[in-house]
Parts: structure tokens; C-alpha cells; sequence
């Protein structure tokens, strides 16, 4: 770490669960984000401010007027254009030491499983079923700890899946593929704007403290909040032994499809 790293950084360093040497696990990290809107630039923002040394962020999305209220990354001249290039641009800003890398694209079969294995933690940011599963099934394939958020009205909702840890819940276990109830969309419920910013800090510490190797993680359980009402609630989570992607006797997972995560 130099000089200026040691400036930048010592807020943090002065930290004594983080430290220099948390400091430089996170200096040589590497960070994946699936969705670069309501979710995805808060954590994207915090990540990069923190020193990440590599942010991949993933959406295939252009940037319209409707996404200035909560996603706070891109500007009114951004849009038309690609989420991840007016996100990739606005980090540089804030920190040109992180690389960012951006994939305008659905990540899907062996380049889905690339990145999650190349990634020290993946933060899913998307807002669908289908692209929630298929990162969930390579996280548990390649042992990628998984942070996943999800906002829609006043409703937020934080979880870590941790596939290295013994007994650890995936996704799966909480949300079965094929029971969810049906598919609700901030185009359609609305989003309150400041919620997104919330969960997706929220995400962003989770994805620090695993970096880092320090604190008590999300692990194992699911925190919701109430924004209306602003109130807090965490729930345990249990890993299902008949989990279909985690539990004994799992199918192999694969072929992995992203669907679009606006």
C-alpha cells in the first residue's frame, strides 16, 4: 500500500476489525454485481469509495428516464446509454484505483460460471426470479459467498448464502424455484427511492466485511425492513437437507442463464 492508498484508506485502517491488512485484502479483491440499477449503484458506489481493487458489473440495460429517482449512479446525460458504461464512468471518478470492468450482456452457460469463479463475492442486485436462481446455482457450484438484495414499495430484504460454511441455506432453500409468488416489478408496484440506496449499502457492507474477513456476516439469516414504518426485522434461516441446488443429493447445476437485470 502506498502513501496514498494509506490516506485514502485510513478511516478504515484506524478500524481495528479492518486494519492494513484488511485494507489490503480488499486493495486485492475482486467483486461481482449483477444489475447496475436501484441495488447495484449504491453497492457499486461504496465498493469502489472502499478500494475494491476490481468491481465486474453486469447488465445488459440502457439507462432511461424513469431510473434517475433511485439509481443513483447515472445522470440525466446518461441516458441511452449502457447502464455499465455510465456506472464504470462514474466510479472512475470517485476512485480511479479500482478497476472496473462492465459487460453489457447476459452473462449465461460457462461465462456465468467464469465470473462467479473469478470473483471473491458476488452481489446479486437484480430484480427477477430466473437471474436470482441461476447466480444462486453457480455460487453454490463454485463455493462464492453470495450477497442478495431485493427492494420493491417500502419493502427491503438482505441475506448472505455462504456456500463455504458447513450447513449454510442458499437461496434455493428459502425461495424454491418454481414457488415464488408472482413476479412484481418496480415498473409496475413502484420503489421507494430511498430503499434501494439502503439495501444496496446494506449489501455493499456485507460484501466489505466478507472481503476483509472480519465481523459477523448475514449469514444464515434473512434481515427485512419495513421502510414505511421504518422497522427492522431478522430471521433465522435453515438450510433444507432436500434442497434441490444445496442439500444432499443435489443435481449438478447447469447450464446458468442470466435473465436482463434492470
Amino acid at each position: 500500500m502506498n502513501d496514498q492508498q494509506l490516506l485514502r484508506y485510513s478511516r478504515h485502517i484506524l478500524l481495528d476489525p479492518i486494519g492494513i491488512e484488511g485494507q489490503d485484502r480488499l486493495l486485492g479483491s475482486r467483486a461481482l454485481i449483477v444489475g447496475a440499477g436501484g441495488l447495484g449503484c449504491p453497492s457499486a458506489l461504496y465498493l469502489a469509495a472502499a478500494g475494491v481493487g476490481t468491481l465486474v458489473i453486469v447488465d445488459d440495460d440502457e439507462v432511461d428516464m424513469t431510473n434517475l429517482q433511485r439509481q443513483i449512479l447515472h445522470r440525466e446525460q446518461s441516458v441511452g446509454r449502457a447502464k455499465v458504461d455510465s456506472a464504470r464512468d462514474a466510479l472512475h471518478d470517485i476512485n480511479p484505483g479500482t478497476e472496473v470492468i462492465a459487460l453489457k450482456q447476459r452473462l449465461a452457460g460457462d461465462d456465468l460460471l467464469e465470473q462467479v469463479a473469478a470473483a471473491d463475492v458476488v452481489l446479486d442486485c437484480s430484480d427477477n426470479f430466473a437471474t436470482r436462481h441461476a447466480i444462486n446455482r453457480a455460487c453454490v457450484a463454485t463455493r462464492t459467498p453470495l450477497v442478495s438484495g431485493a427492494a420493491i414499495r417500502f419493502d427491503g430484504q438482505v441475506a448472505v448464502f455462504d456456500s463455504r460454511e458447513p450447513d449454510a441455506p442458499c437461496y434455493h432453500c428459502l425461495f424454491p424455484e418454481g414457488g415464488e409468488s408472482e413476479e412484481v416489478r418496480c415498473a409496475v408496484m413502484g420503489v421507494f427511492a430511498p430503499l434501494t440506496g439502503i439495501i444496496g449499502t446494506v449489501q455493499a457492507a456485507e460484501a466489505l466485511k466478507i472481503l476483509a474477513q472480519t465481523g459477523r456476516t448475514l449469514a444464515g439469516r434473512l434481515l427485512l425492513l419495513d421502510a414505511l414504518g421504518m422497522e427492522w426485522r431478522s430471521i433465522t434461516l435453515p438450510r433444507d437437507p432436500g434442497c434441490a441446488v444445496c442439500g444432499e443429493g443435489a443435481l449438478t447445476p447447469g447450464p446458468w442463464a442470466l435473465a436482463p437485470s434492470p
